[in-house]
């Protein structure tokens, strides 16, 4: 790590339970929330904010959600962009019946439908787990595709089957719809994704994150210490699907303004797979360098030409761009599961800068 932590003594349970204990922690979170909500919006363009800023922040809070599942409870899922799309009709049809109420209440409730759809296909969990498990999350990402499609009450029976999203507002602020400014949605998203990251935070280091990863680690002698499998394996999936059917609304309702059903297809679910594989199981952290390297990926490649006079087609960039997530997720399986957050440990733990901390 940059310091190390002798020297800075715990006087109470409390403070040798914290978060962040140390408190070259505390003042780089204070640091990275600087950044991001102060510097990154006076810096940045309109342009940045939408189309690298606020999908950055969307996926790293689906890539959460996937994590607590798959990461920390060792459940697999290939349904997360099913989960997603429930959170973002579910919002669609509140708007509609419910117009007067604010618009983040409504994102919240539609996490909530979207944790109980997420517990109704995760009752397969409490039979079977690993190849059969991510077979039966398959199957639900393609019935929920197919009801997004198919039930035309979901898409209140518009002709282009899209959700279209309306505008709403803040203290009299537009947040969504087009007259919203990028800026507004991005503080909007950021203070979502901020409050649910500690909340994510707490729930990983309390008695709930400890039962889920004793269930991960072996599950026969979790439930031989007390621990009830099928109440927190449900639970790994209900939290995972209200953060995900969360991400899922944000998506739609403050990055791009409308969407169809083919923005939850199964190419959705790999997507955030592969974050979460690449930014580390097991991690929060993790969650947020997987879907920053995920989606920057693509504007570093296409930059490159123009930044360093590389003659590189646009096809070029997009097989480059394949062969690099490719050969990644073969590396961090094989050798380092727990991806670039680890990676960034041992970095760490080379520059040792601060040897002792005052």
């Amino acid at each position: 790590m940059l310091y190390r932590e002798a020297g800075q003594f715990k006087s109470s349970y409390g403070s040798d339970m914290a978060i962040f204990p140390l408190r070259q922690d505390r003042i780089g979170l204070a640091v990275i929330l600087l950044v991001a909500f102060v510097v990154i919006p006076l810096s940045m363009s309109s342009f940045t904010l939408n189309s690298l800023m606020i999908p950055i922040l969307v996926f790293s809070l689906a890539t959460i959600g996937l994590n607590i599942l798959t990461g920390y409870t060792g459940l697999i899922s290939l349904g997360t962009g099913a989960f997603m799309g429930v959170g973002a009709y579910a919002t669609y049809k509140l708007t509609t019946y419910f117009p007067e109420v604010n618009i983040i209440v409504l994102i919240i409730a539609s996490g909530l439908i979207a944790a109980a759809v997420g517990v109704v296909f995760g009752l397969p969990s409490l039979r079977i787990k690993g190849f059969y498990l991510a077979v039966a999350t398959l199957a639900a990402q393609f019935f929920l595709s197919w009801c997004f499609i198919r039930v035309p009450w979901l898409y209140n029976h518009n002709v282009s089957a899209a959700i279209e999203v309306p505008t709403r507002g803040l203290f009299g602020v537009p947040i969504t719809g087009p007259n919203a400014s990028p800026v507004t949605r991005y503080y909007v998203v950021l203070v979502i994704v901020v409050a649910m990251t500690w909340f994510a935070s707490n729930l990983v280091h309390g008695r709930i994150g400890r039962m889920w990863m004793a269930v991960r680690d072996m599950d026969i002698a979790a439930e031989l210490i007390g621990i009830r499998l099928y109440q927190t394996k449900l639970l790994a999936f209900a939290v995972s699907s209200f953060y995900c059917g969360v991400a899922g609304a944000l998506m739609v309702f403050l990055w791009l303004g409308a969407a169809e059903f083919e923005s939850f297809n199964i190419n959705e679910s790999f997507l955030i797979l592969f974050m979460v594989i690449i930014g580390g199981l097991g991690s929060l952290i993790g969650s947020f360098m997987g879907a920053a390297f995920i989606w920057g990926l693509p504007v570093i490649l296409r930059a490159a030409p123009e930044t360093f006079a590389i003659p590189i087609h646009a096809a070029t960039v997009e097989q480059l761009q394949f062969m690099i997530v490719g050969a990644l997720i073969i590396f961090f399986l094989v050798v380092e599961p727990h991806g670039l957050a680890r990676l960034w440990q041992l970095a760490k733990q080379k520059l040792r800068v601060w040897p002792y901390p005052y």
